[in-house]
This record gives C-alpha cells, sequence and structure tokens, in this order.
C-alpha cells in the first residue's frame, strides 16, 4: 500500500515567514516520488517525528506520551528526529495564525487522500513525478482541469484589470470604502498598456505562442520574470516592433506625440509591478481567482530612494529677489515656484487652485493623489510672501485661476531654467533612475515643481520636527512611507547633535 511522508522545506518566505510542506509518495522499493504540496505553513506548526532509538543512544529520555516535536523544541531537548513530521495545530485561542493552520492542516489531510485514491485507480506505468505534480495541481486548481466545452464563459486578463480599476476601493480605516483616485486609475492604465504590449511582443516574437494569452489563473513567478524582462528591455524594441508600440502607446494623451519609449529603472518597475500585485489580491478576495503568481516570486521587491535635495531658504529667497525684469514670462514663472514653495503642494493641485480655495487667509483644497482614501482637506496658511505673490496677480488670470499657470512640463522646464538663471547650481546627490546608483548632479539640470514641495517639506522640518503638523499641510496621507524621506537631517543639525558630546 503506497504511504506519503511529509518534509518542510528550508525555505522561508520572506513575508509570510511560512516554508512550503513537501510530498514524498512511496511504496517498498518500487515507487519513490516527491513533489510541492502548495501549501504552506510556519515551523512553529510542523513537528517532527522523534526517533526514539536514537535519543535514547545519545543518553536522552522521551516522555512516553511524547510522539513528535518542533524543531526549535528538538534541539533545546537535545531530541534526534527524523526529516518527516506532520502539521499540528496546537494554541486553542482563535486567531488568525489559528484559522489559517486548521485551514492547513485540513488541505493538506485532503491532499494526502486524494492522492492515494488517484494514485490506486490509476495506470501504475503511468504514475511519475508529473504525474503527482498533476493531481497537486487540479486539487488547487480544478477549474483548469473543467473541458473546454464544459467551462462557463471566462472573462479574459484584461476585462478582471479593467473591473479592478473601474470597482475596486481603497482601504480606509481598515475597510475598502474609499475610491481609487484619478490619478491611481492613470498610473494603473500605464501597466495596463504595458501588459498589453508584453502579449503583444510574445505573440510576434515567438511562433510557437502566436495565440498567446495572459491568463489570471495561469500566471506564475515564470511569467513574472518574464514581464520584469520585457519592462526592463521594452525600450530597445521600438524599431524591430514597432507595431506594438502603433497599437498601445506609452502615452495616450492625444495632444502630444507619443514619446520614444525610455529605460526603466527599478523604482518605476516595482511600481508597477506593486499595482499589479494588489490587483491579483483584489481577485482573490473576490473569488476570481485562487492563483496567486507572487507566493514565490523573489523579483522586484522594493524601492529605493535617496535623501531628498532641496533649496535651502536662502537659496529660495535668492531666487525669489532676483531680478527678471528682462524676462518678464520667466518672472512670473518664478512667482509660482515661489509659492507653491510656500505651501508645499503637488503640482496637479497646484494648478487647479481657483480663488475660491483662499479662505480666511489660507489655501484650502483635497489632494487629488489621495482622494476617494482621505478626504481630509489640507489647510496652509499664507505667509507674507505667498500673499504678495497672490495679489500681484489678482484679476488678471483666466477661469478664475489663483495664478497664471502654464502646461506642466513646461512649467518644470521654466523652473530648470530660472535656477541657472538665478545662480543656483550647486551639486547634488541624486539616485540614477535606471541603475540605482549614486551619482552628482547640478541641481539646476534635476530642478522640478517637486522641488518646490521639498522645499516646504525639508525647511519645515528643520524647524519643527513634528511630522504629523507638517503632513497636515503637505498633504501626505496618515502614516505615509514617503514623507518618512523627507526626514532628512542637514549637515548644520548634525554638527550641532555631535557637538554635544565635545
Amino acid at each position: 500500500m503506497a504511504t506519503i511522508e511529509l518534509r518542510l522545506s528550508p525555505k522561508i518566505q520572506k513575508e509570510t515567514g511560512r516554508s512550503e510542506i513537501l510530498l514524498r509518495l512511496f511504496q517498498g522499493s518500487k515507487l519513490n516520488l516527491r513533489a510541492k504540496s502548495g501549501v504552506y505553513v510556519t515551523a512553529e506548526h510542523f513537528e517532527y517525528f522523534i526517533d526514539r532509538k536514537r535519543t535514547f543512544l545519545n543518553g536522552v529520555s522521551v516522555p512516553d506520551k511524547a510522539t513528535s516535536v518542533t524543531m526549535k523544541e528538538a534541539v533545546k531537548n537535545g531530541y534526534v528526529v527524523f526529516e518527516r513530521g506532520d502539521v499540528f495545530v496546537r494554541n486553542r485561542i482563535a486567531s488568525e495564525d489559528k484559522t489559517y493552520h486548521d485551514n492547513a492542516k485540513k488541505k493538506i489531510e485532503e491532499l494526502k487522500q486524494i492522492i492515494l485514491e488517484s494514485y490506486e485507480i490509476a495506470d501504475k506505468d503511468a504514475v511519475s513525478s508529473d504525474w503527482l505534480q498533476m493531481i497537486i495541481d487540479k486539487f488547487h486548481h480544478p477549474e483548469k482541469y473543467i473541458p473546454k466545452d464544459e467551462q462557463p464563459n471566462k472573462p479574459s486578463f484584461f476585462d478582471c484589470m479593467n473591473d479592478f480599476r473601474d470597482n475596486a476601493k481603497k482601504k480606509v480605516n481598515g475597510k475598502r470604502e474609499g475610491d481609487k483616485s484619478d490619478v491611481w486609475k492613470k498610473n494603473f492604465d500605464v501597466l495596463v498598456r504595458a501588459l498589453h504590449r508584453y502579449e503583444y511582443f510574445i505573440r510576434l516574437s515567438d511562433c510557437k505562442r502566436k495565440g498567446f494569452a495572459l491568463d489570471i489563473d495561469t500566471m506564475n513567478k515564470e511569467t513574472l520574470e518574464d514581464i520584469e524582462s520585457y519592462l526592463r528591455n521594452e525600450h530597445t524594441l521600438l524599431e524591430e516592433y514597432p507595431n506594438i508600440f502603433a497599437k498601445f502607446p506609452a502615452n495616450t494623451d492625444t495632444k502630444r506625440k507619443s514619446p520614444k519609449p525610455q529605460p526603466r529603472g527599478n523604482n518605476t518597475i516595482c511600481a508597477l509591478f506593486n499595482k499589479l500585485k494588489a490587483f491579483y489580491n483584489w481577485a482573490i478576495e473576490k473569488g476570481k481567482t485562487a492563483n496567486d503568481p507572487f507566493k514565490s516570486y523573489e523579483g522586484v521587491t522594493s524601492e529605493k530612494y535617496g535623501t531628498p535635495y532641496y533649496i535651502t531658504l536662502e537659496e529660495r529667497n535668492q531666487i525669489a529677489d532676483f531680478d527678471l525684469s528682462a524676462r518678464p514670462a520667466l518672472a512670473t514663472q518664478r512667482d509660482i515656484f515661489i509659492f507653491q514653495c510656500c505651501i508645499g503642494c503637488r503640482v496637479s493641485d497646484l494648478m487647479r487652485l481657483t480663488e475660491s480655495n483662499i479662505i480666511d487667509g489660507a489655501v484650502e483644497y483635497i489632494p487629488t493623489k489621495t482622494k476617494g482614501e482621505n478626504q481630509k482637506t489640507v489647510s496652509v496658511p499664507l505667509n507674507n510672501r505667498a500673499m504678495e505673490i497672490l495679489n500681484r496677480y489678482k484679476g488678471n488670470t483666466k477661469k478664475g485661476l489663483i495664478l497664471p499657470f502654464i502646461n506642466p512640463q513646461k512649467y518644470n522646464d521654466a523652473i530648470k531654467e530660472i535656477f541657472t538663471v538665478c545662480g543656483v547650481t550647486r551639486n547634488v546627490t541624486v539616485v540614477d533612475s535606471v541603475t540605482g546608483e549614486e551619482v552628482q548632479r547640478p541641481i539646476n539640470k534635476v530642478a522640478s515643481s517637486h522641488m518646490a514641495r521639498r522645499c516646504f517639506v525639508g525647511n519645515l522640518y528643520q524647524k519643527i520636527q513634528d511630522p504629523n503638523l507638517i503632513a497636515s499641510m503637505s498633504g501626505h496621507a496618515e502614516g505615509s512611507k514617503a514623507f518618512a524621506r523627507y526626514r532628512a537631517i542637514d549637515k548644520d543639525t548634525k554638527k550641532k547633535v555631535v557637538s554635544l558630546i565635545d
């Protein structure tokens, strides 16, 4: 009669701390097959059977009722154990951990029973490692083995992605009730178009997969690794596969020509994969699939950022007070930049501010990036410099806007020129977006509208080390990881601290 043994893989998942249970199906000397079960548990819930004879020979006694222990307990008590073991859930207090491992125990017992029943009726000549892995896969994904003529109409991969984009909710106070922002949806569309291009690329480049289509149920870590490779190298494919970009352009802004694809850095790819992972988490939660390709994926997982660089108050004032009377158009954009430095908002919020947003000497708005997940109104008191700029342009703008804004890209170009003309050109350390390496760049070459936001947050943090107060004015979501990057301590502060132990 065939028997199944369980072992625990030494590999531990970084995110969960769990390891996969490994199966061995054997029967004397005529059958010995091994396979991965697809069931994961922590080491605390996998107990190894005690080898009493060898333990006794080592001079250690074992209590009569003890038959299995965790590896930690075996080491502590000096027990010798076999490599095989079983899943045990000893804790009685209800918890997420107990519920998960109760289900894992039940699942592994059901899987063992199905394997043994399948083996009994199988053609023994056809039994192999591939056969065993197929039985396990069928246990976890029975929908994959339903004959095509019996399968219900299944939505496509991109139908599911569009469903997620349009209907998924953001978690607010632990509940999924907040609407996704328009900015988030626009960024998600970038991922959707990239995956369309990947799918099309496979069809064009691989003669054996001309009908290739992404499938929510069959995507695995190998698919993710292939997508990652494609995203890193997509910029090299334009000349060879121009139709891909014609059909699914990198940019959908019809007002300007779609830009030539640029090399992507780790942070960009990580951001795209985080959205893809969020999609799969939602799909699993909604019962649209039981497949989780990220479970064993070990590719890009975290973004890398350098210490934020920003202009000092002295540099801000140098720019603000520089004589640009000979270049009135540039002077106007300088005023807008200085105003942004005084209120610290994102450029997307800045360019939609109207006179109705000025209330009792403060600018008030709901940030578009976090709209739907955080409906708090941001209120920033206007200082004298900001009020002076507002009064300068009052009544001279279109559509009731507070300032004469231009296109965001032209605004960024103007900022670089402003820095150059005003003599703010010192070198700063930045992280190269493609290589991820730290490099030196002149600040006027890397300046943008976001520099104004960093100027506001960074200089305020030097004056008042209260992240919650500053975040309430910068529009960062509560607990934002991004905000933590603004907490850089300048060299003068470091010198003052070190002087305390002089």
